[in-house]
């Protein structure tokens, strides 16, 4: 069960609207105010997790007890909650695609105690997967053809986030995560090594690396820095040829100069005539480390990122917010300063040849010339528009992610000084919230 899932405001507000009986149908929607410092985009995720939470969103009777007896709702409020499910619409950005500012990636429509009691659920599990995401999409776009893997598990926020990390990445263009349930749950490849502490184990790096090959002998990948890592390096080398390993194998960097290392290490396997050994780079690596060891020319084949990507180290956190636009058939806005929002149920309208920005207009206005539209419907009537497939789903959203890659313009490419697209507002949108402003100020005026 998932109902206490929600903040205690959202279970209040729900319950002074079941007591009036408001029941109508309302609009929220979701979006992010600003970028971040340093982000030209971010791409969406974290949907199928948020239609899972909705799809199962209920109270049990335990939690029902708490809300009476701690929380202190009245009986006929705890009676409404136990057959509440919900009920609601949702049109969405599919996950994959390469959003800005103040456009709506998700729109919940569902009588207005249901889309409010799920506020706090959706906003979470949207704002947390389309910020590590986002992150993970600059780490692909400093390592250029150099394969990258998930490491970020075991300092990720939580259990559950590792697993949200691992399918972040993956939608983003990471090849492995070492999550080895998030690879089972998704469909990824797990990917792992060895730790210091196996090499420490054994009398030298020699008997560990002798038993790791006899053991693991498909892939064998050594950690050779250990101790010092031309040794460790020639080591793997000595145990490679002594038991004739063949296929794909390699070694890890984990510290010191990374760029002069690999440097080293390539010398002294294509000395040995390994010239299909693979070298990979790990410890506390994210995009500016790896595009300087890119721009080196470091021979680095492969990159395990791990804390940095998995907390999105340098941006943590989204301006993200879920916001009343419509309820019946009455738009509605705010006009806080820096939080002010647009009235009604929206669209986004993007240039497929990127030339200029997104337009954000009304729900059911016509696409302008040459746009196409970027929601689509996700869930009607509290079901899902596509049957759950946590693999295929994550598989989508890369060939959507790769396709807008290509298509995002190389300003918001950029790593340092990124120019992010800019969305604009349609004349239908713009006359619906002037107009709806008009009304706000007039109700205010008595």
């Amino acid at each position: 069960m998932t109902g206490l899932r929600t903040d205690l405001y959202e279970l209040r507000m729900a319950a002074s609207y079941l007591r009036r009986d408001m029941v109508e149908a309302a609009t929220f929607s979701l979006f992010v105010r600003r970028l971040p410092p340093r982000r030209g985009f971010l791409v969406a995720a974290g949907l199928a997790e948020a239609l899972a939470f909705l799809e199962t969103f209920s109270f049990d009777d335990d939690e029902l007890g708490y809300l009476r007896d701690v929380v202190g709702l009245d009986q006929p409020t705890v009676a409404a909650l136990a057959g509440l499910r919900f009920t609601g619409d949702v049109r969405a950005v599919p996950e994959g695609r390469v959003v800005f500012a103040d456009e709506p990636l998700v729109e919940v429509t569902a009588p207005i105690a249901e889309a409010q009691l799920v506020e706090t659920g959706v906003l979470n599990l949207i704002t947390f997967h389309t910020t590590v995401a986002s992150k993970a999409a600059r780490c692909r776009l400093a390592a250029g053809d150099a394969e990258l893997v998930d490491f970020a598990f075991r300092r990720t926020h939580g259990l559950e986030a590792g697993a949200g990390v691992a399918r972040a990445s993956a939608i983003a263009g990471f090849a492995a995560t070492s999550d080895v349930e998030a690879a089972r749950r998704y469909g990824l490849r797990p990917s792992g090594t060895m730790a210091h502490s196996y090499v420490e184990a054994f009398p030298d790096e020699r008997a560990a690396f002798r038993a790791f090959a006899a053991d693991f002998p498909a892939n064998p990948i050594f950690l050779v820095d250990t101790y010092d890592t031309p040794a460790g390096v020639r080591a793997a080398v000595d145990v490679i040829t002594e038991l004739g390993v063949t296929g794909p194998l390699g070694v890890r960097l984990d510290s010191g100069d990374l760029a002069d290392l690999a440097e080293q290490t390539r010398a002294i396997l294509d000395g040995a005539g390994l010239t299909q050994a693979k070298i990979v780079a790990s410890g506390s690596l994210d995009e500016d480390l790896i595009a300087a060891l890119v721009a080196q020319g470091a021979p680095i084949d492969a990159y395990g990122v791990g804390t940095r990507m998995g907390v999105s180290f340098d941006a943590p956190s989204l301006d993200s917010a879920y916001k009343l636009v419509a309820f019946g058939d009455r738009p509605v806005l705010k006009l806080s300063p820096g939080k002010a929002t647009l009235p009604g149920p929206k669209q986004v309208f993007r240039d497929p040849t990127g030339a200029s920005g997104d337009v954000v207009g009304l729900r059911d206005e016509p696409p302008p010339a040459g746009r196409e539209p970027l929601l689509v419907p996700v869930m009607r009537g509290g079901v899902r528009v596509e049957a759950a497939d946590p693999a295929g789903e994550v598989q989508a959203a890369r060939r959507r992610f790769d396709a807008d890659l290509a298509w995002l313009p190389e300003a918001a490419r950029r790593l340092a000084d990124p120019t992010p697209l800019t969305a604009t507002v349609s004349p239908g949108l713009t006359e619906l919230r002037d107009r709806v402003t008009a009304q706000v100020g007039r109700a205010g005026a008595y």
